[in-house]
């Protein structure tokens, strides 16, 4: 089937990814590499990061959990730590694609985040002044998790997006910088490209919708 739509995740895709920053704080404070992944991934349905992604509990409950939830680990850790560093910096050549992609399919956005100010798009100052106000205003339709209370990789959101851009699963791109929220991407017939760098994805971009975008081979 032809590509009517291309869908993108926000964090890790049009910025640098935020788990840079996560392992910088671990080497920082002697923590396990990757230990916030690993506090983030334990029990993905209902842990504290999941829960706030959905709008289930606030920024200050948030911050409890994780605490619990990295003390029960052995390396006690505040959320409220953790938040700041969601935000990476803009890549200028995703943005380029996105444009050029929007001159000839459907864009939608999916992204799992918080109504918290540290979050992406979390308050209307940042939105506006930020990569998300560059940003979002050239989707066709945005789901943010924490509004529309469910989140990737759940099946649902992304069938969500299919509705609102009008469209079947098998005649979309979609592209997350986390494996776990392309395969049920793939499995409903959605071309699913993992995000690893700039240069990759658009080869990839390229190969599955025919169209030529500016590549170098960068972070």
């Amino acid at each position: 089937m032809a590509v009517e739509a291309v869908i993108w995740d926000f964090g890790g895709v049009f910025t640098t990814s935020p788990f840079e920053a996560f392992n910088r704080l671990e080497a920082e404070r002697g923590l396990p590499r990757d230990l916030i992944r690993r506090i983030n991934t334990a029990n993905p349905d209902a842990n504290a990061w999941a829960l706030f992604e959905q709008d289930k509990v606030d920024a200050a409950e948030f911050d409890r959990l994780f605490l619990a939830e990295s003390t029960a680990l052995g390396h006690p850790l505040r959320g409220a730590d953790v938040l700041p560093l969601l935000s990476g910096a803009l890549r200028p050549r995703m943005v380029a694609a996105l444009r050029i992609c929007k001159q000839r399919f459907k864009v939608g956005c999916i992204t799992n985040n918080m109504a918290s100010h540290h979050s992406p798009g979390g308050d209307e100052a940042q939105r506006a002044a930020g990569a998300m106000g560059q940003v979002m205003p050239l989707f066709d339709a945005v789901i943010e998790s924490c509004k529309a209370g469910v989140r990737k990789p759940d099946p649902r959101i992304y069938l969500m997006m299919c509705e609102r851009l009008a469209v079947r699963p098998e005649a979309c791109v979609y592209l997350d910088d986390l494996g776990i929220n392309c395969k049920p991407a793939a499995a409903l017939g959605m071309t699913a490209i993992k995000v690893t760098g700039v240069y990759q994805a658009l080869a990839e971009l390229a190969k599955a919708t025919g169209l030529t975008f500016e590549m170098e081979e960068t972070a």
